[in-house]
């Protein structure tokens, strides 16, 4: 029988990471330098795996060849089959990570046999004056870039956005971007690990080397459009749903709760939570077992479930996703 599954994380090491994982989001890790928490993959070599439950052990790809629809939906079943069309990871960056792009469905497909990579973020945490970097400027063109990527200054053309705690930001595939330093913040994206390195501010790894750049893939699929509105705008409200991201990639809310909520579950998709701040319990529908989530945690509601019950005596903040 089904039920609300948790994965044991895998974590990944990045030159540009902090110590964040362990202090903030209270990842039991001893390593340093952890820039990702992979909280749900289907990524070959970082399939996740249950730790919760009677299925504990068992890794979600055998799952959703077992349970097919009723774990993941009947259209999500219908539209990806074997495939999760999704990636969760939290990220901490303690310094800039290399301005990257990453490919649509199609030139992924016929590059890589793999998903592009259309994600979003949600800013968990952000020092003062954090910023990260989303597009160009104005009237940049394939040759503005390229004469800059040149002259190793792609900094001057390159636009830089201010970035405070529950800011939201939708990347879609093609666009340029860099997470700033001092940002910890949960990524929803498509099952993808292909990324394009165009800059990297001429760092060196831990092997003394230079990062290698993939310049050409980058300007083949690179967008160099100015982004009028980098941030999603939503409105805060207690208790109920509040719309993020609608797109034919993923589905994401945000909840602020106060009180009891119940969240009905689409028999079309599975759901996903992820805690951003706070502790919250709750019951899945006809069951009495109870389930928590808190910051810095993920849990895959299987598309049979119904409905949720979320319940707390004090306030908890937490994204549903979905297909």
């Amino acid at each position: 029988m089904l039920y609300p599954l948790e994965f044991t994380p895998t974590f990944h090491y990045r030159i540009w990471a902090g110590n964040s994982m362990k202090t903030v989001l209270n990842k039991d890790i001893s390593e340093e330098k952890i820039g990702e928490s992979w909280e749900i993959s289907t990524v070959p070599e970082f399939v996740s795996v249950v730790k919760n439950g009677a299925l504990q052990n068992n890794d979600l790809n055998s799952l959703i060849q077992k349970y097919k629809s009723d774990l993941v939906g009947n259209a999500v079943w219908e539209r990806f089959g074997t495939q999760f069309p999704l990636l969760i990871k939290f990220i901490d960056a303690a310094e800039p990570l290399s301005v990257q792009v990453h490919p649509d469905d199609s030139y992924a497909l016929k590059h890589h046999q793999s998903f592009g990579k259309t994600e979003m973020w949600y800013i968990m945490e952000a020092d003062e004056e954090a910023e990260l970097i989303l597009g160009f400027q104005p009237n940049v063109t394939q040759q503005v870039y390229e004469k800059h990527l040149e002259n190793q200054n792609l900094e001057q053309i390159l636009r830089n956005v201010r970035v405070e705690k529950n800011d939201v930001l939708y990347i879609p595939a093609k666009r340029v971007h860099a997470i700033g330093k001092g940002i910890i913040l949960a990524e929803i994206q498509q099952t993808s690990d292909v990324t394009y390195r165009m800059y990297d501010f001429n760092r060196i790894d831990k092997d003394g080397k230079p990062r290698e750049l993939h310049s050409k893939q980058a300007i083949e699929v690179a967008d160099f459009s100015f982004i009028e509105q980098p941030k999603i705008d939503y409105s805060t409200v207690d208790n109920e749903e509040i719309p993020l991201v609608d797109s034919k990639f993923f589905k994401t809310q945000k909840w602020n709760i106060n009180q009891d909520v119940p969240i009905s579950i689409n028999p079309n998709s599975f759901m996903i939570l992820i805690g951003i701040e706070g502790t919250f319990s709750f019951t899945v529908h006809n069951s009495t077992e109870k389930y928590s989530l808190s910051k810095g945690n993920v849990m895959l509601i299987p598309a049979n479930s119904v409905s949720i019950h979320a319940q707390t005596d004090v306030s908890a903040t937490f994204l549903t996703v979905h297909l």
